[in-house]
């Protein structure tokens, strides 16, 4: 064989592995928002990161992500878009609040939110099953998932009468959860007032006269909040007051429970959603996906800084206890 031909077909066999996956030999750049931190989404991302190179994506060799993070700071969010527009990226991840300022930034690159709490009642989406808009992603909304977190919280904390709903309003979807919560509160007859946040700076007044006048607060979980967990949790550890969540992280920094979507396995399925659009389907006509697996998490060492019994039917119940 002549040595020409001998490198023709070493070519030809580099090149077929790739194609027989669907991929071409040119690095597809991945532009990553993280509306938060990149300690608090580290074990988000390793998911996203070890499901894309499941799937056959290699950083440095077929795909190339480019990271940059707003830590809660919604200024930083369209900082973050025109850069990536202006790097030409061909597809953005992040969350469903990033989301929002992207598409407003470029119309034509896809989108793929990791998270985003009811993506069809802020109007991120045009429907679940078809979201449009060049983006698709995953919904946090569940039909019973303030129900079931409200009724664990009153296993957990049995003189629960009086609860505070926090939130930051700014965010979209915010505003849906709560009124979930609210709306379940209600039903079982139980006292709420709200306190509204919409930046860093309001936070300690959040918790003005909290003390005596309420027996928990709920945290909507949203880029301020889980930046802002560990301050959040302090405060209300401080005043003697458990608070509940939706996501584990928030609780492991100190809250009392949490009860919501595994937020790994949203960030893996991220990576398959990312997986089809670099391979060529429309991100709009991928539907959004919902939650399949919940985790349920105690922190025992924060009941027992706030004396509370839990029950053993609950520690038998829990995915995870935090000691």
């Amino acid at each position: 064989m002549r040595r020409r031909e001998f490198l023709a077909l070493v070519a030809v066999a580099a090149i077929l592995p790739s194609m027989a996956n669907g991929q071409s030999t040119q690095i597809r750049k991945i532009g990553f928002m993280g509306t938060a931190s990149p300690v608090v989404w580290k074990g988000w991302v390793a998911a996203f990161e070890s499901r894309l190179q499941a799937l056959g994506w290699t950083e440095g060799r077929t795909i190339s992500i480019h990271y940059e993070w707003a830590a809660g700071d919604k200024s930083r969010y369209r900082e973050i878009a025109e850069e990536f527009a202006r790097e030409n990226v061909d597809i953005i991840v992040t969350s469903g609040a990033g989301a929002f300022v992207i598409r407003e930034i470029s119309a034509a690159i896809p989108i793929v939110f990791t998270v985003d709490i009811d993506p069809l009642a802020s109007g991120l989406v045009e429907s679940l099953a078809k979201p449009g808009r060049n983006m698709t992603g995953n919904s946090l909304q569940a039909a019973d998932a303030a129900g079931k977190r409200i009724d664990l919280a009153r296993g957990l904390i049995p003189h629960l009468q009086r609860i505070a709903l926090m939130g930051n309003v700014s965010y979209p979807g915010t505003a849906s959860e709560l009124g979930q919560v609210e709306a379940v509160c209600h039903q079982l007859g139980l006292n709420v007032i709200r306190r509204e946040i919409r930046s860093a700076e309001d936070i300690s007044g959040a918790f003005e006269n909290l003390k005596g006048e309420v027996d928990a607060i709920y945290v909507a979980v949203e880029p301020l909040a889980i930046s802002r967990r560990d301050e959040i949790n302090g405060r209300a550890l401080s005043l003697g007051l458990p608070t509940i969540s939706g996501t584990r992280d928030f609780t492991a920094a100190g809250g009392l429970m949490a009860y919501g979507p595994n937020f790994p396995a949203l960030f893996a399925r991220s990576a398959d959603l990312v997986d089809k659009v670099l391979r060529g389907a429309n991100a709009g006509e991928i539907p959004v996906e919902q939650p399949t697996k919940f985790d349920f998490v105690i922190n025992l060492k924060t009941a027992k800084a706030l004396k509370l019994e839990v029950p053993s039917n609950l520690l038998q119940l829990a995915d995870e206890v935090i000691e």
